[in-house]
């Protein structure tokens, strides 16, 4: 199989903490070719005004638009919730004609009923809906399109990929989950959640029961686990780690959850991904995965209950490591080309 052509990528809204990361990645690629990062806020300025870390690193000015959208084979967008959308819809009436990952939510979730629920909005496009893949590779890929992908979510990827392996259960379960996330889930601009003096050797809950994410996830897993989701915020800057506590629903047999069995089903689902990382007889650190393109997996199971723990990097395979391991899926590329390198090329120096 020939090499694929080196691939002209553009990341639109590049100005946030997950654009600095993918501009970041792709710099490291040896394949993609960064030609373009757009932000209105910073027009003109280079990337370095927004990015101090990438002075040195990349030799490139902040563009207002994707003025050329055909001088570029693939398209990142890193824009906020509402506004992928937009970058979308001016892609495809310009006639743009490769590939896109959106890491907003806007193409998320298959039913457009769901948008009204969890983002309070109606979905302008919701015939686009059906053409973007749900970007989980170790559970969906491969895609059935090749061009378009919705990155998910930071907390839907780790809980989805935590209880997808109960999918094989033969009975209805329920999770109780509990995850914490740093401060750089909530965005580059400061709110009172995400100010250090609040932040700083505190934690709290948010949005208890009703995180905007519940929906990717119940859209992964709900035909058989139902998943009461509680979200914390953290004192620290990057990384997702949490708990979920299995109960059966309907009172069936407790040796339907024993190790020997979570584990079959850990390793049917996930033997031979190279991003994930199980831990039979233990929950993960968080730690392990911050500054990693990896998802840990581990369980505890004793006396009868099961409790699966789950550890990501909210900015890497919470958003930028995925939505460069889904385009390399689009190309026709290992889904690990460019991501399995030093930690010190990638990780932030400043937290």
């Amino acid at each position: 199989m020939s090499q694929p052509e080196h691939i002209r990528t553009a990341i639109l809204h590049g100005a946030g903490y997950v654009g600095r990361e993918l501009i970041r990645l792709v710099s490291v690629h040896p394949l993609l070719d960064l030609s373009v990062v757009t932000s209105r806020s910073h027009a003109g300025e280079p990337i370095h005004v927004a990015h101090p870390e990438l002075r040195g690193v990349v030799d490139l000015s902040f563009s207002s638009e994707l003025d050329d959208v055909n001088a570029v084979d693939a398209v990142f967008i890193a824009a906020e919730h509402g506004k992928g959308i937009e970058a979308v819809v001016r892609l495809l009436d310009a006639g743009y004609e490769g590939k896109i990952v959106d890491l907003s939510a806007d193409f998320r979730l298959r039913d457009p009923a769901g948008y009204p629920k969890w983002y309070d909005f109606e979905h302008p496009e919701p015939e686009l809906l059906a053409q973007f893949a749900y970007g989980i590779p170790e559970l969906y890929a491969p895609y059935e399109t090749d061009r378009f992908v919705a990155n998910p979510g930071c907390f839907a990827t780790a809980i989805s990929m935590a209880l997808a392996p109960l999918r094989s259960a033969d009975s209805p379960l329920r999770a109780y989950v509990t995850a914490m996330t740093g401060a750089s889930g909530s965005g580059a601009t400061p709110k009172v959640g995400t100010h250090y003096p609040t932040r700083d050797g505190n934690a709290r809950a948010y949005n208890v029961l009703h995180h905007r994410h519940q929906g990717e996830i119940d859209q992964v897993v709900g035909e058989v686990v139902s998943v009461d989701f509680v979200p914390s915020s953290g004192p620290w800057t990057r990384g997702i780690w949490g708990t979920a506590h299995i109960a059966s629903v309907d009172e069936i047999n407790a040796s339907e959850l024993d190790a020997a069995t979570v584990g079959r089903w850990f390793e049917e689902l996930y033997g031979g991904c190279p991003f994930v990382r199980v831990w039979p007889g233990q929950i993960p650190e968080m730690r392990w995965s911050v500054n990693s393109p990896f998802v840990d997996l581990g369980f505890v199971q004793k006396n009868g209950r099961l409790v699966i723990g789950f550890a990501i990097d909210n900015l890497m395979k919470g958003a930028a490591s995925q939505a460069i391991q889904n385009l390399n899926l689009l190309v026709g590329l290992p889904e690990t080309e460019g991501l399995f390198i030093a930690r010190s090329e990638i990780a932030l120096r400043n937290g």
